[in-house]
C-alpha cells in the first residue's frame, strides 16, 4: 500500500530516528549521527533510472558509489522509490512497501518485535535509530539498551563492525548470511563454525562444528590442495573460509588475525595467523587458476560450436515466402538508405521491390538475439495471414546475414499517433476501430492457428498502421508457439515493463492471457492517449491504471477520455464505457479472471454484455480501497 504522507511525516533536515507513524519514500533518508551510514533508497548499479533498491548504504566507501550494507529484500529488487514506502508504524513494526521496476506488485515486508520484553512497552514510545556503526534498531528511548528490533539480527551479505553470526537464544534459530558483498566482518567466538554447505542452498549457515564433520581433520585438506565440498572456520586451527571477491583483514576476539587472498575466480581464501606456509595456498591458487583456464577455453570453444550450429540450421518457412538474396535487398533498399525506425533487435529501412511493390525491410544484428528473433519471426508470422497481422513477405538467410521483408505501413505505428503532442489526435472513431482489430489480430493467433501463438510483447509499437488505419499486429521477435496439447509455457521473462503479466514477474508458466493483460494495458492508453506511467513536475509520476481502475469501478469513465478529444462529437459514451471496463477486466492480477481475447473482441463489439469489473488487488493495495474516494488525488504519486 503507498502511504501518502502528511506535512508531519516528512524530514525538513538531516535525522537518524523515525518516530511512530513517519514514513520514507523518494530521496528521504535516515542519517547516522557520524555520516556514516544512511537509510533510503539509492541506485545499486549505475546508470540509474528511476529505480532504487531500498537497504541500509555506507556512505564513506572508497567507491565512487554508497555500497549496500542491508537491505529487507536482498539486493535483487528494484523498486520505484516514488510510488514505494519505509516506515514505522504505530504498532511498533517497520514496514516496506516496494512496487518493484518490472511492473505488478511483491509481497511487503515487516519487522516483527520477538523480545518478551516488548509486550511492557508502550509502541507509540518506541523509536526507529540508525546507528552509527550501521545498526538499525528499534528501542526504548529511555531505555536504550531494550532493543525490540535489530538489522544486526537480519544480515544479507555484510557483516559490519559489532555485528555477528550464531544463534539468537531468544528465538532458538539460526542467522543466515546470504552472500553477495564485498565486505565482510565477523565475530569468532562461542566455538561456533561458519560454513558454506552446497546442499542447503549454497547460503552459509551459522551451525555447531559436529552437525557438519565428525574429525576436524577434514579442514586440513586444503593444506594439501584438496578442496573439500565444504570449508569452515573452527576456533583449533585450520582456519579456512571460501567468500567470494573479498579483500579484508579481520581483527579476531583472541587475538589472532585473518586475511583475504584473492583467488582467481573462485573468490577468496581466508587463513588465520596459525596457517601454514603462504607457498602453500600460493599452489593450490595457482592450480585453481589453470583449471579454470582450461574449462573457460572449453566453455568459449563450445559457445563457437553451437553459434555456428545454429546460424547454419536451415530456416523452417512456409513455402509461400521468398527467399531473397542480400544483393536483391540492397538493391531494393537503395542501400538501406530510407531508415524508417530503429529497435533492440535492429533497424527498419524502406525498399521498392521489382513491380514498385513497396515494402519496409528489417535488417536484424548478426549475432545473438537478432537470430534468435529472425527465426522467430519467419516461423510464427511467416505460417499466417490474417487482415489485423502484418504480412511477410519474404526473407534473407545469406551468410550471416538476417533480414526480413515486411508490408509497408504508410501511418506507421500506434505510438506515433497516441503519443504525438500534435493537437490532430486520433478520432474516437479511429481509435474504437484500431482496438477491435488489434484485439481481433490476438485472438486469431491464440484461437484461429495451428498452434497457439503468444506474443509477448503487446504495446502501442508493435501495432502497425495502414494508409486506411487498419491495425496490424507487428514485431514477433519474442513470440512463443505453444502446441494445443499444452496449456502453459514455462520461459524466460520477456516483453515490456509497464506492459506485462503478474505471472510474468512472479517466474511462473503463462498462457495467452499474459498477451490480454498487456493489451488491456494498452487499451488504456488508446482511451487516454497517453502513457500508463509518465513523469509531472517536481519529479513525480502518474500511473493511469489506478486512476482508470478505481474511476471505472465508480461508474466514472468520460474523465479517462483523451482531452484532445472533448469536441469530438463522434465520441460514442456506450463503446467508451466498454473499451474501459474491458481494459479493467483484461489487467486483473489472477489470469483466469481475464477474458480470452476472442472474449475481447465480443465485448468490444457488443455481443458480450460487460460487467463492472472489480479494482484488480495489487492496484487496492497501491492506493488502499479505504481512500477510493480521494482517487484523484491519488493518480499524482
Amino acid at each position: 500500500m503507498i502511504k501518502v504522507m502528511s506535512s508531519g511525516s516528512k524530514f525538513a533536515y538531516a535525522t537518524d530516528t523515525l518516530l511512530p507513524g513517519q514514513f520514507l519514500s523518494g530521496n528521504q533518508t535516515l542519517l547516522s549521527k557520524n555520516g556514516a551510514f544512511k537509510l533510503g533508497f539509492d541506485c545499486l548499479f549505475p546508470p540509474c533510472g528511476y529505480d532504487s533498491t531500498f537497504g541500509i548504504w555506507y556512505i564513506k566507501s572508497s567507491a565512487c558509489r554508497p555500497l549496500l550494507v542491508w537491505s529487507p529484500l536482498g539486493d535483487s529488487t528494484n523498486c520505484y522509490p516514488v510510488y514505494s514506502s519505509f516506515g514505522f508504524t504505530t504498532y511498533g513494526n517497520l514496514e516496506l512497501d516496494c512496487i518493484p521496476v518490472s511492473g505488478g506488485i511483491i509481497p511487503g515486508w515487516s519487522s516483527y518485535p520477538y523480545s518478551s520484553e516488548v509486550i511492557n512497552s508502550t509502541t507509540t514510545s518506541l523509536l526507529t535509530v540508525l546507528l552509527d556503526n550501521g545498526n538499525l534498531v528499534i528501542r526504548d528511548p529511555v531505555k536504550s539498551s531494550l532493543v525490540i528490533w535489530q538489522s544486526f539480527d537480519n544480515p544479507i551479505g555484510t557483516l559490519l563492525p559489532g555485528g555477528w553470526l550464531g544463534f539468537n537464544r531468544n528465538t532458538s534459530n539460526n542467522i543466515f548470511l546470504i552472500p553477495h558483498a564485498s565486505v565482510i566482518y565477523w565475530d569468532y567466538n562461542y566455538g561456533l563454525v561458519l560454513a558454506m554447505n552446497p546442499n542447503q542452498g549454497g547460503g552459509f549457515i551459522v551451525e555447531q562444528i559436529d552437525e557438519y564433520v565428525s574429525n576436524k581433520e577434514d579442514y586440513h585438506e586444503i593444506y594439501h590442495g584438496t578442496f573439500p565440498s565444504w570449508m569452515g572456520i573452527h576456533q583449533d586451527g585450520g582456519n579456512f573460509l571460501l567468500f567470494s571477491d573479498a579483500r579484508v583483514y579481520v581483527q579476531l576476539n583472541n587475538g589472532g588475525t585473518m586475511t583475504a587472498a584473492k583467488l582467481g575466480e573462485c573468490g577468496s581464501v581466508l587463513w588465520s595467523a596459525h596457517a601454514p606456509h603462504i607457498h602453500k595456498i600460493q599452489i593450490v591458487i595457482s592450480t585453481v587458476i589453470v583449471v579454470l583456464t582450461l574449462v573457460l577455453t572449453g566453455l568459449v570453444l563450445l559457445r563457437i560450436i553451437q553459434k555456428k550450429s545454429f546460424m547454419d540450421r536451415p530456416v523452417n518457412s512456409n513455402s509461400s515466402l521468398t527467399i531473397f538474396s542480400n544483393a536483391q535487398i540492397k538493391k531494393a533498399t537503395g542501400n538501406f538508405s530510407v531508415k524508417l525506425g530503429e529497435g533492440g533487435f535492429g533497424c527498419v529501412f524502406k525498399g521498392t521491390l521489382q513491380g514498385s511493390s513497396v515494402v519496409a525491410v528489417k535488417k536484424l544484428k548478426e549475432f545473438g538475439q537478432g537470430e534468435k528473433q529472425f527465426r522467430a519471426e519467419v516461423q510464427t508470422i511467416g505460417m499466417i495471414q490474417h487482415i489485423n497481422v502484418v504480412r511477410l513477405f519474404g526473407f534473407c538467410a545469406e551468410g550471416s546475414k538476417r533480414l526480413l521483408v515486411y508490408e509497408y505501413m504508410e501511418n506507421g505505428s500506434l505510438s506515433s499517433h497516441l503519443f504525438s503532442k500534435s493537437p490532430a489526435a486520433l478520432g474516437w472513431e479511429v481509435r474504437y476501430r484500431i482496438a477491435l482489430g488489434t484485439a481481433r489480430g490476438l485472438a486469431y493467433l491464440h484461437e484461429g492457428c495451428t498452434d497457439c501463438i503468444i506474443h509477448c510483447d503487446m504495446k502501442p509499437d508493435n501495432v502497425l498502421l495502414d494508409a486506411d488505419f487498419c491495425p496490424k499486429v507487428a514485431d514477433f521477435g519474442l513470440a512463443k508457439l505453444l502446441g494445443r496439447d499444452f496449456s502453459r509455457a514455462l520461459t524466460t521473462m520477456r516483453g515490456t515493463i509497464g506492459y506485462l503479466a503478474p505471472e510474468w514477474i512472479s517466474g511462473l508458466p503463462i498462457t495467452h492471457k499474459a498477451d490480454a493483460y498487456s493489451y488491456g494495458m494498452m487499451l488504456l492508453e488508446i482511451v487516454s492517449g497517453r502513457r500508463n506511467a509518465e513523469k509531472i513536475k517536481q519529479g513525480r509520476f502518474t500511473y493511469f491504471p489506478i486512476f482508470a481502475a478505481v474511476k471505472v469501478n465508480e461508474g466514472d469513465v468520460m474523465c479517462l477520455l483523451d482531452s484532445r478529444l472533448e469536441d469530438d462529437v463522434d465520441v460514442d459514451v456506450e463503446q467508451l464505457i466498454r473499451a474501459c471496463r474491458t481494459a479493467c477486466w483484461c489487467i486483473q492480477d489472477a489470469e483466469d479472471h481475464r477474458p480470452m481475447m476472442g472474449q475481447v473482441v465480443q465485448m468490444l463489439e457488443g455481443v458480450l454484455d460487460v460487467q463492472v469489473p472489480p479494482v484488480p488487488r495489487s492496484l487496492q493495495n497501491w492506493v488502499g480501497m479505504d481512500d477510493c474516494s480521494r482517487s484523484t488525488d491519488l493518480y499524482s504519486l
